[in-house]
């Protein structure tokens, strides 16, 4: 596992960030080898498998960037949705503001498919929320509201019929720490509340995020696809498949529950420059989903 891992990460890198990622199409993987004879080389014999995953990058990846910087750097990545962060389309945007933001992104390819990570702490926090997903036409908000205006979030749910992911964030904050305790909380409300899994924060907070992903997918509406160091709140982020997430084994958990949802880049590290990090990241992503 780390040979094809180093051999992916050193193919990758240099790739991605030009669009080329069809360049690396054989990969090594467990059970392959190649072979030199002279100058002739023996490829490995690979499947690729059918990859019907929604890759996505998390709005959040770049709050040290502009729209443009954002939508060129999903170009050169052959990526095509956006969960849109409200300093790229501030919450008081007129209806021309959000019609132009939008065909801005269809230049470059990108749909914005959601709004959030927004935290919501009032009522009215929640109603300017729902209003502002309403008016940028999207159906699927990634919220954290507090514990108690879960009833509320239920009744705008009803009323808007949106999905609504709450966004788990390990042991970092009191609220939502985990897959669990989002299902704990959302499991007898509205099945269009649930969760927005980022596995690298599940991780964190001392869960298997395969298994929960398992475990509560009826409630899984996105997934926030990123690594992390340690298994702990010690744990900081870095380039997927550098860490301690098992991404073929998350594949493989996505592949078993046909997950239709997005599966959305929140990279953290070196967030003043993550061109190079996103790259591999999404490279190893994409090989993964490939060839698992």
């Amino acid at each position: 596992m780390s040979d094809r891992r180093s051999f992916l990460k050193k193919s990758i890198a240099g790739v991605a960030m030009l669009g080329a990622t069809p360049l690396i199409a054989e990969p090594l993987i467990a059970g392959t080898s190649s072979v030199a004879a002279g100058n002739d080389v023996i490829k490995p014999k690979a499947t690729k498998a059918n990859n019907p995953f929604q890759l996505g990058m998390a709005g959040y990846t770049f709050v040290n960037f502009d729209l443009e910087t954002t939508l060129k750097t999903l170009k050169s990545l052959d990526i095509h949705y956006l969960c849109i962060k409200d300093f790229h389309l501030p919450f008081k945007s007129t209806d021309e503001e959000i019609k132009a933001f939008h065909e801005k992104c269809a230049s470059y390819g990108v749909t914005g498919y959601a709004v959030g990570p927004i935290y919501m702490k009032t009522e009215e926090e929640i109603d300017r929320g729902f209003e502002y997903a309403k008016r940028v036409g999207v159906k699927l908000i990634v919220g954290v509201p507090n514990y108690e205006l879960l009833p509320y979030v239920d009744k705008k749910v009803k009323e808007y019929d949106f999905h609504y992911a709450i966004h788990l964030h390990g042991p970092d904050i009191a609220l939502y720490p985990d897959a669990k305790d989002v299902w704990e909380h959302t499991k007898n409300l509205d099945p269009r509340m649930g969760m927005c899994l980022d596995v690298g924060h599940d991780l964190r907070n001392g869960c298997d995020p395969v298994a929960d992903l398992e475990k509560y997918h009826t409630r899984v509406f996105d997934i926030h696809i990123k690594d992390v160091t340690e298994a702990s709140k010690a744990g900081r982020g870095i380039e997927i498949g550098r860490g301690k997430i098992d991404f073929q084994s998350l594949v493989k958990m996505m592949r078993k529950i046909n997950y239709t949802g997005k599966c959305s880049l929140e990279y953290e590290k070196d967030m003043k420059d993550p061109f190079l990090g996103i790259a591999e990241s999404i490279g190893y992503f994409k090989a993964i989903s490939d060839y698992t």
